[in-house]
This record gives structure tokens, C-alpha cells and sequence, in this order.
């Protein structure tokens, strides 16, 4: 497909354009009158019920994008409880439940209630094990798809109160969050819309004021949650009536009640990567399209630490060794994702002594591969610099919200780092100050070999945090270079750092997300 003359008109109320495309495939007409949507450098098209994906084409002549266009304006940014999320970069997930006690994945909601009895519950040791690890907060699944909740509701007896444990007393939730305030983790929670106990699921009008009575339970029962998290699961109701979930009444729901708790996944704030692999695609952006217009909606990987999502002892010698568990932390953390990992207790109510070293072992590994960072001392010179607030010296104060930004009106730049003798290292990490929005399209690092300067990574897209292995390397003076961005860059932090234990090259997960099929590229980024 090419361009068969520039743009016709330029919209810069909605940064709309129109463009002339021809195609030879039979499946698009020869010639197609095409809206797209312009947003820093990429094209993006709403093609109604023609569904297709038209990626990273090239396009010559694209005079929409020069001048006229107020590029910095037209940058989406974070809410503050996305960009607070986005910074926690490791967060949990506890399957627990009534799959804990009859050894399934997915129950059919005809379990007994007596079946459920953790004999040493203990959400503190939760907790504990977590934040050793460094993860910043944790999804309870409050209730999965069986319809066994770990709360005392009044909506059904299908819960804990009809439990032995805690003589029928108990409240799961209750215990988990108290526990997660006390040490300074954040709370989030899962509740499945699909119920396959509840018996007017399938009724939509009832299940979904019954499922909506659930949230307002949870969303007022339990102090500040600030996280709730869908899955799209539906099964077939009585009869074989499909249950038509309330989306939107449910959003208005949390809005209500917790305005400030991000909605993920089957919901407006985080997105799905798409994947159970906790791996991301290379240059994953935090922008998709959404009504026609660029907006905000970061990633989340999710991924179990075991096979399985809850505990079955047959899996005990099947936690994720640790060198998998690095590589997926570069390949969702390092690829500007938040990695959700899921820790599922085990029967007594406690995190299992295998998932625990583990998760030991994998909170050492990020810390040490943090403790040295060869630019924290380095002497930087950048190419230019907005005084005061842009100075390179924000690159190693470890403060996200501040940044590097080139002189103003400029889009691109360097900054070169001494690093005071020869330094070996195979990582490097680029941040960018995401309250501005992701500005830079396209950088580079490279080092000084003998007279000139030799590339060693590259990327497109920024965002949060990318972290670039690449072969073991040793040099004394660095840059990282931004060859491309929409707006002035702000680039907050920039490393260099040494991984022994899942170098470049090492592991075999890839992501598998298939691109939205509302989106393409006009310039690849």
C-alpha cells in the first residue's frame, strides 16, 4: 500500500488528516478515502467493519506532520493513580479459594463451603514475603469463577461465613488488606463476573445488580482499594442465556465509590498485554487509540510463578527458576509494563517455602542489579540543556519526576557520560518523565571505541522504564543519544548496569500479542 498524493487537509482542532491509499490487495478498494488520526510521528486509522491492521507503513510526503500541529499538547499523559501505578512496576496476584482446597484451576460452583479450611492462615506471612521480593501491591481474587467468596457478603451463602474456618467468622479480605496497610503495600481486588454458583447468572438485569451489590461491598467495606481488576470471562447462564455483563454500570460503580482505583484490564485505565506470559512486545507503548483519539492506557503482564494459577501441590518443584523470572522482568518491567506475578497460597493459608525462597532470591537479584550504576557517578555533558530545570545532572538523582530536556524547541540530543575509567556493563536503562507523556520515537546508546562512537542498543519507544541488555561490554565514556521524539524530550534517568543471571540472549519467552486491528503505523517508531 502507498500514498497516492500528500494530505488533503489537516484538522488541528482533532489532529485528523485525510489521506488517498491505494492497495493492490482485492480486500480494500483501489482507492479508499481513509480518516486517520495523527499523534507523535504514527498514523493511527479506525477502519469500522473493515477491521484491518495496516502496520508500520512508509509514507512519503506526509505533510500533516510539519508545523501547524501544537505536538506537545497532543501528548496523552497518565492520571496520577496510573502514573503512580506505572511506577510500582511489580505488583501481585494471590489466587486463593475454594481451587485451593479441591485442586482445580476453575470450579463449578457446587462445591461445599466446609471445604474451605486454611488451618494456618496468616496474611502478615503474605505480606512479608512480598515486600522481601519489592512488590508494591497485591490483587486478592475475592471471588473466582465458582462464586466462593472470601468475604462474608449478605448477597450469597456461597462464602467464607459458611466456612469452618475461623468458626465462620472469617474475613479473608478484611485480613489481607489490614495486612498489606501495615506494611505499606496497596490493595487491589479481583471479582470474577462470571459465577457459575450464583443461580440468576444468565438473568442479566438480576446478576447485575447482584454482581453490582458485591462491588459496593467491597468498595465500602475494606478502606482505599486501588485496584479492581476484570477478566472478561462469560460463560453460558440457565437455559443457555449468555449474561450481558454492565459494563458501564459497574464503572460508574467504582467511580462512585472509589474514584481514585484503577479499573484493569476489562476496564478503562490498564489494559491486558495480552499475553500469560508476562512478557511484553518490544517498544510496547503506553498510548492506544480509544473513540478515534490517542489516550492513555498502559500494560499490565500478567504471569503465574507456577504452571498453575492456584496452589496444587503436584507443583511444588515447578516454581519459575530464578534466571525465568529475570527475563521476564526485563521483557514487562524493562519493556515500560507493570509485571503482575501471581503467588497463589497454598492450603494452610501461607505462601509456600518454594515460592518463597524463590521470591527471595528474585528481590535480591533487582536489588543487586540496581546497587551499581556506573552514570550515578559519572561527569555528564549534554548537547544542550533547558536551565535549570532540564540540567543532566537529573539523570542520577534517582528522581523520576525530574528530567534532561535539550534546549527549548528542540527534539533531539545527547548526553554523554565519563564514567571516570573502563566500566563493564550489559544493561542499559532509559527513563522518561511520563507525566510529560512518552515523547522520544526513536534512541540509541553507544559507546567510544578508539576515534568513534559504536552503537550498542536501540530502541523506539521509552516510556516509564526500558532496560537494554545486549552483549557484555567494557568503555569509559557512553551516550545516549535521542535521534527522534514528537515533543521536547524529558528524559529522567539514564544506567548502566551489570546482569549475570539472565544476560542477552537467555530465555525463550516471546510475546504473542497480535496488534489492535484498529491501529497502524505510517512511520515506524
Amino acid at each position: 500500500m502507498h500514498l497516492v498524493a500528500p494530505a488533503t487537509w489537516v484538522d488541528a482542532s482533532t489532529h485528523t488528516c485525510r489521506l488517498w491509499l491505494t492497495c493492490a490487495s482485492n480486500r480494500v478498494k483501489p482507492r479508499l478515502d481513509v480518516n486517520v488520526v495523527v499523534f507523535c510521528g504514527r498514523v493511527w486509522c479506525a477502519w469500522g467493519t473493515m477491521r484491518m491492521v495496516l502496520n508500520r507503513m512508509l509514507v512519503a510526503g506526509m505533510v500533516c506532520l510539519g508545523g501547524g500541529l501544537a505536538a506537545a499538547a497532543m501528548v496523552p499523559v497518565p492520571t496520577p493513580a496510573q502514573l503512580a501505578w506505572q511506577r510500582h512496576e511489580f505488583i501481585a496476584f494471590a489466587h486463593f479459594g475454594m481451587n485451593t482446597f479441591t485442586d482445580r484451576e476453575w470450579g463449578d460452583g457446587k462445591e461445599s463451603p466446609g471445604l474451605f479450611h486454611p488451618a494456618d492462615f496468616d496474611a502478615r506471612q503474605w505480606v512479608g514475603v512480598l515486600k522481601t521480593a519489592g512488590v508494591k501491591l497485591l490483587i486478592l481474587t475475592a471471588k473466582h469463577h465458582d462464586g466462593f467468596c472470601l468475604w462474608p457478603t449478605r448477597h450469597t451463602e456461597h462464602c467464607v461465613r459458611n466456612s469452618p474456618w475461623r468458626g465462620g467468622k472469617g474475613d479473608v479480605v478484611r485480613e489481607v488488606v489490614e495486612a498489606l496497610r501495615e506494611q505499606g503495600l496497596r490493595a487491589g481486588l479481583y471479582l470474577s463476573p462470571w459465577d457459575r454458583n450464583q443461580p440468576v447468572y444468565g438473568d442479566s438485569p438480576r446478576y447485575n445488580e447482584f454482581f453490582r451489590g458485591q462491588l459496593r461491598e467491597l468498595l465500602t467495606g475494606y478502606g482505599v482499594i486501588d485496584e479492581v481488576w476484570f477478566d472478561g470471562a462469560c460463560g453460558e447462564g440457565p437455559n443457555g442465556k449468555k449474561q450481558q455483563y454492565d459494563w458501564p454500570g459497574y464503572y460508574a460503580l467504582i467511580r462512585q465509590l472509589q474514584p481514585n482505583a484503577l479499573i484493569a484490564i476489562s476496564g478503562p485505565d490498564i489494559r491486558w498485554v495480552g499475553n500469560e506470559s508476562g512478557v511484553a512486545r518490544e517498544n510496547e507503548s503506553s498510548v492506544v487509540l480509544r473513540d478515534g483519539r490517542p489516550a492513555w492506557h498502559p500494560a499490565e503482564c500478567d504471569v503465574s510463578i507456577r504452571p498453575g494459577w492456584f496452589y496444587h501441590a503436584a507443583e511444588d518443584s515447578k516454581v519459575k527458576s530464578l534466571t525465568t523470572l529475570a527475563d521476564i522482568y526485563f521483557k514487562s518491567v524493562g519493556r515500560n509494563s507493570v509485571l503482575l506475578l501471581n503467588i497463589p497460597p497454598d492450603r494452610r493459608g501461607r505462601i509456600a517455602d518454594a515460592d518463597a525462597s524463590r521470591l527471595r532470591e528474585f528481590g535480591a537479584f533487582v536489588r543487586e542489579l540496581y546497587a551499581t550504576d556506573f552514570v550515578r557517578s559519572a561527569s555528564l555533558a549534554a548537547s544542550s540543556r533547558q536551565e535549570p530545570s532540564g540540567h543532566e545532572r537529573h539523570l542520577q538523582d534517582g528522581d523520576a519526576a525530574t528530567s534532561w530536556m535539550p534546549a527549548r524547541g528542540e527534539t533531539t540530543g545527547s548526553v554523554e557520560a565519563d564514567l571516570g575509567g573502563p566500566r563493564t556493563f550489559n544493561v542499559a536503562r532509559i527513563q522518561e518523565d511520563i507525566a510529560l507523556g512518552e515523547r522520544v520515537q526513536s534512541y540509541r546508546v553507544e559507546i567510544r571505541d578508539g576515534s568513534r562512537w559504536r552503537p550498542i542498543t536501540a530502541g523506539q519507544v521509552v516510556g516509564h522504564k526500558q532496560l537494554r541488555r545486549f552483549p557484555t561490554v567494557t568503555a569509559s565514556r557512553v551516550r545516549l543519544v535521542v535521534e527522534k521524539a514528537c515533543a521536547p524530550p524529558a528524559i529522567s534517568e539514564f544506567g548502566l548496569h551489570f546482569n549475570s543471571v539472565a544476560p542477552a540472549g537467555s530465555g525463550t519467552l516471546t510475546a504473542h500479542r497480535r496488534p489492535a486491528l484498529w491501529e497502524f503505523e505510517v512511520f515506524p517508531r
